[in-house]
Formats: C-alpha cells, structure tokens, sequence
C-alpha cells in the first residue's frame, strides 16, 4: 500500500498507542469523579494539557479539549460571535477556507451575523489588503486558516494577528493543517484562538483542542456539565487526549528532520510529474507551502477517475478537499483561485507522510503516466 493522503488522516503512531493503551482498560476512571479512579484519570489529562501546552508555546489553563477541528472551528466561530453580539455583529473569513468555518459562518448569517468573505491569489494567498478593507467598526472577529488543506498553501498569520490586535478583534485561526509541518510558538505570535484535531498527526480520531488566550471570552456550544473549565461539557476523552499529547509532542520534536526528508520526496514527487506527464500544473505557491503537499490540475481527465486507477494499484491519493470528496463539484479553493472548472476537475492532491519513501514515489512517477495516457486517449476532448 502506497498511502499519500496524509491531510485527508493518518494512522495512529504506535509509540501513541502504546501510550493510550493504559487508560482504555487500566487507567479507566472518569476524571471528574473525586475516588482514586478517578483522579488517576484527572492526573494524565492535565499532564496531557500541559504537554500540548508547552509543545504550542501557551499556558496549560489555555489549552481545551473538543471532538476534534470541526467542533474547535465551530466553538471558536459561533463563540466568539454570540460573546460579543452586543459590541458587534460582523466576521471576517476567506474564500479558501475549510468547511468547518465557512458552515458554521454561513449559519451566523441566517442569525444575524454579517460575514465578508476574503479573496485568494492565484497561489492561493488571502489578500491582506482585501482584509484590511473589510475591517468595519463592528467587527468582532477574523478567522484566516494557517495552512491550507487543499493546496498547502501558508497565510500570513502573524501579518493578520498584528492587524487584529491594533483593530482590538478576536483573532482565531484553523491551524488543523498546520501543527507538526510548520514550527508554531503562541508567545511569538498574537492568536487568540487556534484549532487543531489529532488525527492530522498521527493520533486518535474524534480528540481535538481549541487554543484560547486567557484574555479571550467566548460562549460555550455544549451544556451539561462544568467540564473543561465550564467551556464544554462531557466527559473526557482520556484516552484520546493521552495520545493527543503525545502525537503532538513527537510531531513537534521532530518536525525538523521530517521536514526535510519530505521535501526531497516532495520535490521529486513534482519534477518528476511534470517531467512526464503535458499539460500539468502545480498548485499553490512555490515557497509558502508545506513540504508534504503536491496538489495538481491534469487537463482533460477527470480526477475521480485517476484515483479510480491509483486505488487498483494500491495507491491511495485525494481528488481536492477528502471532506468534500462526496461532490461532484470541484474543489471550491481551486475555482476560487481562478482555475477554470474543467481542470479544477482533473485535480489531484498528494500529501506526504512518515511512511513514505522514494520507492514510493518511484511507484507513482511509473504508474501515474500511464494512466493518464489512457484516460486521455478515451477523453473527447483529447
């Protein structure tokens, strides 16, 4: 199996796992419950929140677990905007983002809310002068992803916290695709709210965090209990929340070795595609991108149909967003960054990850050609 769909989810490490195993069946209490049970359980969630604590630069009492990106985007978004629907109504986000915060910006706008929507490049770059425009008195927050999941394109982050800052508006950003790719420090950088999800990094489905600076107030989305310091209710996710910790404190100690050893498959992964392949096009911008991210417009071949071949040969790969996958439309980024609908169609996304090797890529520079050639034989338009 050649997987390359590392942004859509990975697997679990095992060194996480190993640490998870305990607290499904020996460590088992809930931690809210006050006999030893229990506060075995309470130990490692709160040694868990100040591993990823230190891991992001920010205080443990900072750091809140949720189900996962979704939920984060959504707890940070909806929020913030009720929190604050007395000082003002109006949100700032982009075109290019994930649906876990356009969704929930398109449901605020049903309540109420007034949201502008920022344009991208055609690298895939928000434009910081667009967003500096749009700033209104009533604005209450801007929500800007750091890294896209589509293309791997890199926002100005920094650029947008120092703006938001001087404006006094709330700061969030999806960081989702961002944590264990690019260095992340929260006392360098003035975010107010940052969401990440385990299972970008190689730990569990279904545990995520949302980042919130102490001087950051929001308005919780699930009631129930006094769980997480009264911002989400239910009982933790222990196991889930152990091997968060851990898959963030690996990805992050050895993000710069892993880095460099997926540029050099990434780098050959794209010379050799267009070395061999017409009429392809590398998406996104050359230098602000993470290095586990190749995605790809083929023209006169229909994405869904190359994955179709790639999966007969036991390489797995993404046409676009894997949570849009169920669409037969284009990826909403790509048209956004003025691809024209029929290559948008023929999109591919690969992104890199700890198995992979050049024997890998060796594997796809081989097969991949050779189905588009048939498929372009067949095409109508050929």
């Amino acid at each position: 199996m050649i997987y390359l769909d590392h942004n859509a989810t990975t697997m679990v490490d095992e060194r996480v796992l190993s640490k998870m195993m305990p607290y499904f069946i020996n460590i088992f209490g809930n931690p809210s419950s006050l006999h030893r049970v229990g506060q075995d359980a309470r130990k490692a969630v709160e040694e868990s929140r100040e591993t990823i604590a230190n891991c992001l630069g920010c205080n443990p009492e900072e750091v809140y677990f949720t189900s996962g990106g979704t939920e984060s985007n959504n707890l940070a978004i909806k929020g913030t905007a009720w929190r604050n629907r007395k000082k003002g109504n109006h949100i700032i986000t982009s075109t290019i983002e994930h649906h876990a915060v356009l969704n929930p910006c398109e449901w605020l706008e049903k309540e109420g809310f007034s949201v502008s929507y920022i344009p991208a490049d055609s690298k895939g770059i928000v434009d910081i002068d667009a967003l500096k425009r749009a700033i209104i008195p009533e604005t209450i927050l801007i929500s800007i992803m750091w890294v896209n999941n589509e293309i791997g394109t890199i926002q100005a982050v920094e650029e947008i916290a120092e703006i938001s800052k001087e404006r006094d508006i709330t700061f969030h950003t999806d960081a989702v695709q961002a944590i264990g790719k690019i260095p992340v420090n929260l006392k360098k950088i003035d975010i107010d709210m940052l969401s990440l999800s385990g299972h970008k990094l190689y730990g569990p489905k279904g545990i995520g965090v949302l980042f919130v600076r102490k001087e950051s107030k929001i308005e919780p989305l699930i009631h129930g209990g006094s769980h997480e310091r009264n911002l989400r209710a239910g009982t933790e996710n222990v196991p889930g929340i152990v091997g968060l910790a851990e898959a963030i404190n690996i990805a992050t100690t050895e993000i710069k070795e892993e880095n460099e050893r997926l540029l050099g498959l990434r780098n050959k992964l794209e010379q050799g595609l267009i070395g061999r392949i017409s009429d392809i096009i590398i998406y996104g911008h050359s230098k602000k991108r993470v290095v586990n991210t190749v995605s790809v417009g083929i023209r006169n071949v229909e994405g869904e149909s190359v994955l179709m071949y790639l999966d007969f040969e036991d390489i797995y790969a993404s046409s676009g967003s894997a949570c849009a996958s169920g669409s037969a439309e284009p990826s909403h980024v790509l048209l956004e960054m003025g691809v024209d609908q029929q290559l948008a169609s023929g999109s591919l996304r690969f992104s890199l990850g700890r198995e992979n090797t050049e024997e890998d890529i060796d594997k796809v520079l081989i097969t991949l050609p050779q189905i588009v050639e048939k498929l372009r034989s067949m095409s109508p338009d050929r």
